[in-house]
């Protein structure tokens, strides 16, 4: 049996509902640095697009360890963010950044290991599929 104790990178899904400040990136774009440093993560830089007319927007944080991204839906109070760290950065730390800005009412979590090491490339497709 090969061996899984050890990844690359964490991976982690969270889905926001009934969250706030879904419409202006603009102070959103200072969480998600915040939420970076808090994680130990280096910043790269910091990107975001406002769909216009309180439409919601999407950024995306560019790290040496990966990237924090974040799509809003102010229509439905939801927040879908994506957040993959790699070496020592914590990506639970950089949620609960987000989740304090957002207040969302409920958050659902998926945390996916990455890129285990030891593990073959032929050893993973077939244990993927």
């Amino acid at each position: 049996m090969d061996d899984f104790s050890s990844s690359l990178g964490s991976h982690l899904l969270a889905d926001l509902f009934d969250a706030n400040a879904l419409f202006d990136p603009i102070p959103a774009k200072d969480v998600l640095r915040r939420a970076a440093l808090a994680a130990g993560a280096h910043v790269l830089e910091v990107k975001t697009h406002d769909f216009g007319a309180r439409d919601g927007f999407t950024g995306v944080a560019l790290l040496a360890e990966s990237h924090i991204s974040i799509h809003t839906w102010p229509e439905h109070g939801y927040a879908a963010v994506d957040i993959f760290m790699c070496g020592d950065a914590n990506p639970r730390v950089s949620l609960n950044v987000l989740k304090a800005y957002f207040t969302p009412a409920r958050a659902e979590v998926q945390m996916i290991s990455r890129g285990f090491i030891g593990k073959t490339q032929r050893g993973l497709a077939a244990a993927s599929f």
